[in-house]
């Protein structure tokens, strides 16, 4: 069996319990994911709630995770990081090389963990599976993303692309559990060869149970320089064209007489050339000019107050997204009593029912912008319509993470029972 040695060689120990560089007092949960703060997106939330809590709880929890220069990680847990470069077709992501990470290699050897919990299949889910088998511990995996979509973009190969969805497959299937993040999404990861079990734990959210009034937004718009009454719409993410953020802006662009401003918060390998469509479409000035332009790129946003404030100030959130399977955002803005306008029968809306938490149209320009007309006639169903959504569709991280270490404490109990009949 091979595991990181010291001296970031290799070694052949078939006892991983009485291997010295094994053998220490520190227990842990291991949260393993190819990005962590500051990329924000809604995995890398995820994990970064899951750590808060668990530390909040006074539990051992650490996050491992590839290199990113202008990271800072003061957090109370310990963040491991390993080599990486960038991905130039994939800002801002990264793509680690645990392996050659000598350093890396000796903190995973004199870490004992009683739990690793994988959200990615990629690198940060190889070393994640390789401690599993190691140390005899139990290894949740989390299937979060439609990766098939970001392959068909790179490699235009479609045997290619199957190869690399096997191998990820293959890596769900030697998880003790896997879990999805909402019911839908079981049928994706059918879609890709996975037949073994799923469990359901849902997403949370950090805004959820946040006060919310009249008065307060119009203070969040005033202290983003909103400074008239425009209606206020909004999206929330990685620029790709993966997004359907052209459907957005053409849809915009169909509006006609109508008054808003939207905001796009975000960035991405696509984000010059959104900005591109956005000034062609007349939304936008190649110089951005507050006052004038209708769309605004804000870039990202790392601060959470900061985030919130641009929640509380919309009234719309537009997410007509066919890639995702279960964005925080719309969790995000549902908590700010902001409903969202998404694309009917995709995985992600299917939270939502057209009318009563939520908005549905076609994945068609015609459909997409005439809902939208219609909803900026009808500020009082928005309204009514973001109430019901902060109802539904918005739980507190506290909560979800307090059912996540139950689980985790199940699955615990269950191996040490497992390995001492053993």
């Amino acid at each position: 069996m091979f595991i990181f040695a010291k001296d970031g060689t290799s070694c052949q120990s078939k006892n991983c319990f009485t291997c010295p560089i094994l053998t220490n007092n520190v227990y842990m949960i291991g949260l393993f994911n190819d990005c962590f703060l500051p990329i924000i997106d809604g995995v890398s939330m995820t994990v970064y709630n899951y750590a808060h809590w668990l530390d909040k709880m006074g539990k051992d929890v650490c996050v491992v995770t590839p290199y990113v220069p202008d990271a800072k990680d003061d957090y109370h847990y310990q963040v491991h990081r390993y080599m990486s470069m960038p991905i130039p077709t994939r800002k801002p992501y990264r793509l680690g090389f645990p392996e050659l990470d000598r350093s890396f290699s000796r903190v995973m050897n004199n870490t004992s963990f009683s739990l690793v919990h994988a959200h990615s299949p990629f690198s940060s889910g190889d070393v994640a599976l390789k401690i599993s088998r190691q140390q005899k511990i139990p290894i949740i995996a989390t299937f979060h993303s439609k990766f098939r979509d970001d392959f068909k973009r790179i490699f235009r190969n479609d045997i290619i692309v199957q190869q690399l969805i096997n191998k990820i497959i293959d890596f769900y299937k030697q998880a003790d559990q896997v879990w999805i993040p909402q019911a839908e999404v079981e049928q994706t990861i059918r879609e890709y060869g996975y037949h073994g079990p799923v469990e359901i734990v849902d997403n949370g959210n950090d805004f959820s149970g946040t006060p919310y009034n009249e008065q307060l937004k119009r203070e969040a718009r005033e202290s983003l320089g909103i400074t008239d009454s425009r209606p206020i719409l909004l999206f929330v993410g990685q620029h790709i064209w993966e997004k359907n953020i052209s459907l957005i802006l053409k849809s915009l662009e169909r509006l006609g007489n109508h008054t808003f401003k939207m905001f796009f918060v975000g960035t991405g390998y696509a984000e010059e050339d959104i900005k591109h469509l956005a000034q062609e479409l007349g939304l936008s000035s190649r110089i951005p000019d507050e006052m004038k332009d209708k769309v605004l790129f804000v870039g990202t946003v790392s601060e959470r107050e900061t985030m919130r404030k641009f929640y509380l100030a919309s009234d719309l959130f537009l997410f007509p997204s066919l890639y995702d399977n279960a964005p925080l955002v719309v969790r995000e803005a549902a908590a700010m009593h902001v409903p969202s306008l998404m694309v009917r029968n995709s995985t992600a809306s299917r939270i939502l029912s057209d009318g009563i938490n939520g908005f549905l149209a076609s994945n068609d320009i015609d459909d997409y912008s005439k809902a939208l007309s219609k909803l900026l006639d009808q500020p009082s169903v928005i309204s009514k319509v973001g109430d019901q959504a902060s109802i539904s569709l918005s739980r507190p991280w506290k909560d979800i993470v307090n059912e996540v270490h139950e689980r985790y404490t199940d699955l615990i109990a269950h191996n040490q029972q497992q390995f001492n009949v053993g």
